[in-house]
């Protein structure tokens, strides 16, 4: 003979997994007290979009430049006058193989600019064109930039 208690139990069961089921849309909806500048605030990047260019400037909050461990260097003038020399690190390709860097113009801001590579040596780009001589640029982290400019990082 078999109990018939594991099937008495079966209903509750299943009215307390409906009951956790239906509870779980309001886990994940944010509370309707929370003021955008509070959001903003708590954004890791703030990407704004040049209507011209499509190139974006990116500032950074605090914690998030922190969180990246982003590292520059400084663009060097060339052998010539129209040439600089970049650190091969700081190059990105994008997927039609353009080559860019992001340049730190101001405290926690990066911006991407386009560079035209003549010879890459022992570590060193030669570019004729690309960010003048003393302009910081990222050597680590830069991935990091390219995919919070194009919300690919999610």
């Amino acid at each position: 003979m078999t109990s018939q208690k594991p099937l008495r139990r079966l209903p509750l069961a299943a009215a307390v997994c409906a009951a956790l089921l239906s509870s779980l849309p309001a886990c994940a909806a944010t509370p309707a007290s929370s003021s955008s500048s509070v959001q903003l605030a708590n954004d890791p990047a703030k990407v704004e979009k040049n209507a011209t260019t499509g190139i974006a400037k990116i500032t950074l909050n605090a914690r998030a430049v922190q969180r990246l461990e982003l590292k520059t260097d400084t663009v060097k003038p060339g052998a010539t006058g129209t040439e600089v020399l970049l650190p091969y690190a700081s190059l990105l390709y994008d997927a039609n193989g353009k080559t860019w860097v992001y340049t730190n113009p101001e405290d926690r801001v990066y911006q991407r600019q386009a560079v035209t590579v003549a010879k890459v040596e022992a570590g060193v780009v030669t570019a004729t064109a690309g960010p003048p001589a003393g302009t910081a640029v990222v050597t680590v982290g830069a991935a990091e930039l390219f995919g919070a400019e194009f919300d690919t990082a999610h």
